[in-house]
């Protein structure tokens, strides 16, 4: 037991998130900088034992010249270099003993190490998915990566691009946190799904509660059928979406509610052969597409679409034109 004057230090977790933030200021592009930046100063804000856990961050990262901690923080793909070389000079640099005293009297320095970790990826045309040790379940869709890594206290998936669906196992020990560079979600136990598309975040949630960190929005709390999306602007947008379309392409179809062209296109253009392109025409981008379609057929999406949407569908060589109907008969 601590003694009157002994203060606690910070969990390991909050320092965990608080050398990600870090680590994205040093390492990130200039965006994902200014991003992190301003996301540490409003989370340190929030709580004293935020600010406690920032500064203990601060000091391991400046003890290890950043480089130490490089591989084990949620920094972009590219900069994370060299990962074997900077998990090992970091346990020489700081000791297991010395950080162990810093954050649990008697403890071991094991909450940088992952007691489990995958590399995942779905390519063209692809679906993968991986049954989790811990009874969870993670499936990719096509032109997705994300790596999976399980601690003694979290479990941590980094989406590097696409769209992941998660059926998380409920354990209040060690939440499940999806980092993307748009922001992070938290969970206990739910089933969701989280897309990185362009400059674009989506969640939605077929069951459970999500909690959504933006780095440029405030955060917010879902609830079953609801999705939320925000663009690297900070600008948000909740919604109202079925719970068995999350994530439905698991299941072998595409299901779009009111949703744009632009982005039932490249939806599409995941899982097509011959990719579709749209014509550079402002009553094309005004068009919303509604319905449920099977992925084993995509050839037959292709040739139905000009009977959904008042438009044409032109063969070209290595892809299909969409242009608006009225374009095609002035």
């Amino acid at each position: 037991m601590a003694s009157p004057g002994t203060r606690r230090p910070p969990a390991r977790r909050l320092v965990e998130h608080a050398l990600s933030l870090i680590g994205r200021q040093q390492h990130g592009t200039p965006e994902q900088a200014a991003a992190a930046r301003d996301e540490l100063a409003r989370w340190r804000q929030a709580h004293p034992a935020h600010a406690a856990a920032a500064d203990t961050a601060r000091h391991y990262w400046q003890a290890t010249e950043a480089s130490a901690l490089r591989g084990d923080v949620a920094l972009p793909p590219d900069r994370a270099a060299h990962r074997a070389q900077a998990r090992r000079r970091a346990l020489t640099l700081l000791g297991v003993g010395g950080l162990a005293a810093a954050l649990a009297a008697g403890g071991r320095w094991a909450w940088l190490q992952p007691t489990a970790q995958f590399a995942l990826r779905a390519g063209q045309g692809q679906r993968q998915g991986l049954d989790l040790p811990d009874g969870s379940r993670i499936d990719l869709a096509a032109n997705s990566a994300a790596q999976v890594r399980y601690h003694r206290d979290r479990r941590v998936c980094v989406l590097q691009s696409g769209e992941i669906r998660v059926d998380v196992r409920h354990d209040p020990a060690r939440p499940f946190v999806v980092e993307t560079a748009f922001g992070r979600v938290e969970v206990l136990g739910t089933l969701f799904s989280v897309s990185v598309r362009g400059d674009r975040l989506r969640v939605a949630v077929a069951r459970g509660r999500v909690a959504v960190a933006p780095g440029q929005a405030p955060p917010a709390v879902l609830e079953p059928g609801e999705a939320f999306e925000v663009d690297r602007d900070g600008l948000a947008q909740r919604t109202q979406v079925r719970a068995e379309s999350v994530g439905a392409w698991r299941d072998g179809w595409l299901v779009f509610q009111a949703t744009p062209l632009a982005e039932v296109v490249a939806r599409w253009n995941d899982y097509l052969a011959q990719p579709l392109r749209l014509a550079d025409d402002a009553a094309l981008r005004s068009l919303r597409l509604t319905g449920s379609f099977p992925l084993r057929d995509p050839a037959a999406f292709v040739d139905n679409l000009p009977q959904m949407l008042p438009l044409h569908a032109e063969r070209q060589a290595g892809g299909v034109l969409l242009r608006a109907r009225a374009a095609v008969t002035n």
